[in-house]
């Protein structure tokens, strides 16, 4: 069986040497941070995602913490528009969790099976030719037979390969903070509020208290235009959102998964189950021995997400006032 080298420790770099290793390959996880994240980008959580990480445990352990979403409300400011199910089929159901507590359900699975993340290891760089892929860690080259960047939208293992990032940015910045809250309302649904100028905010919960509020705004929590008693704030801070994806996921022996792939905004919050589901097929194809069909498989799923996403935010952010009150109406129908 060959040996592959992993660059990142989030949910798609943990998921590939998970399901590497439960395959029987020989997997080495690099991450340059110091120590386990303790921040939560992503939230949602798809039957696809715990199905890929059901046969280690890691899913009963999830939804053991896990909210199970009913539904989402939305709001026209402060006001309630519509409350519509999620949980319509098996395929529609959504779970939420903190992405920092996925990640350590992963990785405790991982090191049950003798795999711990190698952190504060640095990757700055990689060789290869048609047998081996060389890569220079913390100042040291050390050879493997594959090499998979997840290391998200700034990959270095991308920018290693010379491999263009195609796509755009937003012009807006967003805004995300994660907070603790005792008395928050419908803690068991998504809420969307409609605000202003095409913006939005919304309001995901993580944990019994835990949440996430984004906005299309500088600040997440001054743009709620209902009151929230936050206790405590774990993390705040402004982001750009970007719109991109590779033309291949592959050079060589060389491969992308997650956001070193694809990134896109959050708006239907799929992104994890994509860098997971991403990191299961690829995990399979290396352990077969057959990977060419790896980027044909995954890029129109990637371009599809990014579809999706992107037609949600444009809809929900539209700048006509004919949209934007067609929408309020269509909610209103479907409440």
């Amino acid at each position: 069986m060959p040996h592959v080298a992993i660059i990142g420790a989030g949910p798609p770099g943990l998921t590939a040497a998970l399901e590497l290793t439960r395959l029987g390959v020989t997997v080495s996880i690099f991450e340059k941070r110091p120590g386990p994240s303790q921040l939560s980008r992503a939230v949602g959580l798809q039957p696809r995602s715990l199905e890929i990480l059901a046969p280690c445990g890691v899913s009963e352990a999830i939804l053991a913490e896990a909210i199970a979403f009913k539904g989402v409300i939305f709001h026209d400011h402060a006001r309630t528009l519509a409350k519509l199910p999620l949980n319509l089929d098996d395929n529609s159901h959504i779970w939420g969790r903190a992405q920092d507590r996925t990640e350590g359900h992963i990785a405790a699975a991982l090191k049950r099976l003798g795999v711990e993340v190698q952190y504060g290891t640095k990757f700055e760089g990689l060789e290869q030719d048609a047998g081996s892929v060389v890569a220079t860690l913390n100042g040291l080259p050390q050879r493997f037979d594959y090499l998979i960047g997840a290391d998200g939208v700034f990959s270095k293992t991308r920018q290693a390969l010379n491999m263009s990032f195609d796509g755009y940015d937003l012009d807006k910045k967003w805004s995300i903070a994660d907070v603790y809250c005792d008395d928050w309302p419908n803690r068991e649904h998504f809420q969307g509020f409609l605000l202003d100028d095409g913006n939005v905010a919304v309001v995901v919960p993580l944990e019994a208290r835990r949440f996430r509020v984004i906005s299309s705004t500088p600040d997440a929590l001054k743009a709620l235009p209902v009151p929230m008693n936050v206790r405590e704030t774990v993390r705040s801070a402004a982001f750009t959102i970007s719109v991109r994806q590779v033309e291949r996921y592959q050079k060589g022996r060389v491969f992308l998964a997650g956001d070193a792939a694809h990134c896109h905004s959050p708006v239907g919050g799929r992104g994890m189950n994509l860098g997971i589901a991403d990191a299961a097929d690829l995990a399979a194809r290396i352990a077969s021995g057959n990977t060419e069909g790896y980027t044909a498989a995954r890029h129109p799923e990637g371009a599809h997400v990014l579809a999706l996403s992107e037609g949600g935010r444009k809809l929900l952010q539209s700048n006509s006032a004919l949209r934007r009150f067609a929408v309020r109406f269509a909610m209103r129908m479907f409440n």
